[in-house]
């Protein structure tokens, strides 16, 4: 095995690990498509996770967390065992939708691949802390772009890149591809020809961010696993296990309450200021802070949630108003005016 050890963590092991307690972190089921990476190079996963000190019987749980300089680690480890430069990429083949828990529902049953990239955009952090996810439009071509907060492996970049482009073609059409990818990380000394083959488009290394871009007309086609109830409901999940994830997240905490509130029609602002256990004056100010307030995120939140019931064609308007919190469809028929410039029923029908 190349020199690596398999005994016991050390006491170095475990001073590291305390170490990375206060890094960037990812959910902890990522290493369930290491292990089978691993597995299906001949080598035993096990022993790898047992020199670098990770448990193998890590659960769904996204709120069970690894450190990513621990996850680098164990990226060092099987890249030396199994002597492949391109193991990530090899990763990127077994990883799967469910290793991302409800996000990995949401983006299964997104009804466009725009919309699995604004989901992305949206909850990238309950699969990693590690960047920053936007979307952009530009001349009919859609940019998705990864700003990494810290330095990380190549072989986290590659196998995450290859899942995203190898998802998209499981829900859209097997011949989809990206019109160009640019990486993070150096190119291997071996050559760029693995991930030509796998992303069957240009790919430049050596990048300051990671970007992945699409056609726009493609990213607009209906698919055929679209499922806007789940699709909700798996949204409301993530919210709920972000606010958990990250309290100091304000913006988050406060959706999520609005959520709870909604339906039974008593969404104030001393209401929830009162559920995350602060005064409306202090829940104003930390909003403040973040450039938004109260009402606004009352009316992104209901927006956001109108637009997704409308999408599910078993839900009457009658009863998506009383979700929403309104006392009347007039009421919500002018709001949903207001936000969009149709009424919810030229909506759903253009929908």
């Amino acid at each position: 095995m190349s020199g690596l050890k398999a005994d016991t963590p050390t006491d170095g092991v475990e001073q590291s690990l305390r170490e990375d307690a206060q890094q960037p972190t990812a959910i902890g089921s990522y290493t369930l498509a290491i292990a089978k990476a691993l597995e299906a190079s001949g080598v035993d996963s096990a022993r790898i996770f047992q020199v670098v000190g990770i448990p193998m019987d890590l659960s769904n749980d996204p709120m069970v967390r690894l450190p990513t300089t621990t996850l680098t680690r164990l990226y060092r480890a099987c890249v030396e065992v199994t002597n492949n430069p391109y193991f990530g990429l090899t990763v990127a083949k077994f990883l799967q939708l469910p290793h991302l828990h409800a996000l990995g529902y949401a983006l299964a049953a997104s009804g466009t691949l725009m919309d699995f990239c604004r989901r992305l955009e949206r909850y990238f952090r309950l699969a990693s802390q590690v960047a920053k996810v936007s979307l952009t439009e530009v001349d009919g071509k859609v940019l998705l772009r990864f700003e990494y907060l810290v330095e990380l492996s190549g072989e986290t970049e590659d196998a995450f890149s290859g899942f995203v482009v190898r998802t998209m073609r499981l829900l859209y059409k097997p011949e989809f591809s990206p019109l160009r990818v640019e990486l993070h990380r150096p190119m291997p000394r071996e050559g760029a020809e693995p991930y030509e083959a796998l992303f069957r488009a240009p790919v430049s290394f050596s990048q300051v961010d990671a970007l992945l871009v699409f056609d726009k007309a493609d990213l607009l086609q209906p698919l055929s696993g679209s499922c806007p109830e789940l699709a909700q409901a798996s949204d409301s999940i993530i919210i709920g296990y972000l606010a958990r994830l990250d309290k100091s997240d304000v913006i988050t905490g406060v959706t999520q309450k609005i959520i709870e509130f909604l339906p039974v029609g008593d969404c104030t602002r001393d209401k929830v200021a009162s559920a995350m256990c602060m005064s409306p004056t202090t829940l104003q100010l930390k909003l403040s802070q973040r450039g938004t307030n109260f009402q606004q995120l009352l009316d992104d939140t209901r927006k956001e949630l109108a637009c997704s019931y409308l999408r599910q064609a078993a839900r009457p308007v009658t009863e998506i108003t009383f979700l929403l919190g309104f006392s009347d469809t007039s009421n919500f028929t002018r709001a949903f005016k207001r936000w969009t410039g149709l009424s919810p029923t030229d909506f759903r029908q253009q929908a």
